[in-house]
């Protein structure tokens, strides 16, 4: 392979899906991108695009290759612009994944600051309950929800989100309200299905300095945390949620929060980088801004 300019005519063909149209923007011949193309096929030893008389598209082998080369060439940008002294311009497509709820409700507010402080930057997020790969995916970052098992990544705790156990007051003016542990059995269950697995996440709780998880026969079983919390106001029963998807519905007095004393402890909430990654000034700034949650997480 001749230098980087194969891997750019094949990264500018992937975006655009023709050879024409990378020539355009790279200012050269559909034929000059096609044969750096074919060059890096046969250095690889394997067939990056399927092709036909009116595009091209990629091959399994193609789309990883792009993911790595899309990052590859990202930071091969910031690197050439701190070299030439214009860091503090910030620019680029910051790419990054987040559960539903906690990205609706806090992180955008922190993104459109950033976003509002660097007007050059774009940002690619991704909304959802289960893990993206960082790597084959091609991710900046991502934030993550509890424990972490991944050794490739390292992580950053900026935040926290507790449990909660809540009802409506008609449904609890109709049921009772719990004040026991072992009271719960005789209520209506609203249970989260996780996306990941298909299977109910139990109801966790503290009993003194001890862990009791529980799993309770579901009235109602719902694979988003936002239809649980529908469910909830509406009297279906009762449902453990994150505090940040409920703290505006228990204020209006939709909702009651119960046993309290038997919450278990917070959940971290982190930002994941892939640990093989220089940090592009993108990311930097992403976790500067991230910065200002953490007085939430240590309260």
């Amino acid at each position: 392979m001749q230098g980087l300019q194969p891997l750019i005519a094949f990264a500018q063909t992937a975006r655009r899906g023709s050879f024409a149209a990378a020539a355009r923007d790279l200012g050269g011949t559909p034929s000059t991108i096609a044969k750096g193309v074919a060059r890096l096929e046969a250095s690889l030893g394997v067939r990056l695009f399927h092709r036909t008389t009116r595009q091209v598209t990629l091959t399994p082998d193609g789309e990883r290759l792009f993911r790595r080369c899309e990052r590859v060439l990202a930071e091969l940008d910031d690197l050439q612009a701190e070299a030439a002294g214009t860091q503090a311009v910030i620019s680029g497509t910051l790419r990054l994944d987040a559960p539903i709820t906690y990205g609706r409700k806090v992180l955008l507010p922190v993104l459109n600051e950033l976003l509002r402080r660097h007007p050059d930057l774009r940002l690619d997020l991704r909304l959802q309950d289960s893990y993206a790969d960082l790597i084959r995916d091609g991710l900046d970052a991502a934030i993550r929800v509890g424990d972490l098992q991944d050794s490739r990544l390292v992580a950053r705790r900026f935040d926290s989100q507790r449990l909660v156990l809540v009802a409506s007051p008609a449904y609890l003016a109709l049921r009772g309200q719990p004040e026991r542990l072992d009271q719960l059995a005789g209520h209506a269950a609203i249970v989260f299905r996780m996306p990941s697995t298909g299977r109910q996440r139990p109801w966790q709780f503290r009993s003194g300095r001890h862990p009791v998880n529980l799993q309770p026969t579901p009235t109602v079983e719902v694979n988003d945390g936002e239809g649980m919390v529908a469910a909830a106001i509406l009297g279906l029963g009762l449902a453990q949620v994150p505090d940040n998807m409920v703290t505006e519905a228990i204020a209006r007095g939709d909702l009651v929060e119960l046993l309290p004393r038997f919450q278990p402890p917070a959940m971290p909430i982190s930002v994941v980088l892939p640990t093989s990654r220089l940090q592009p000034p993108r990311v930097r700034v992403l976790l500067e801004a991230l910065e200002t949650l953490k007085g939430r997480a240590e309260a």
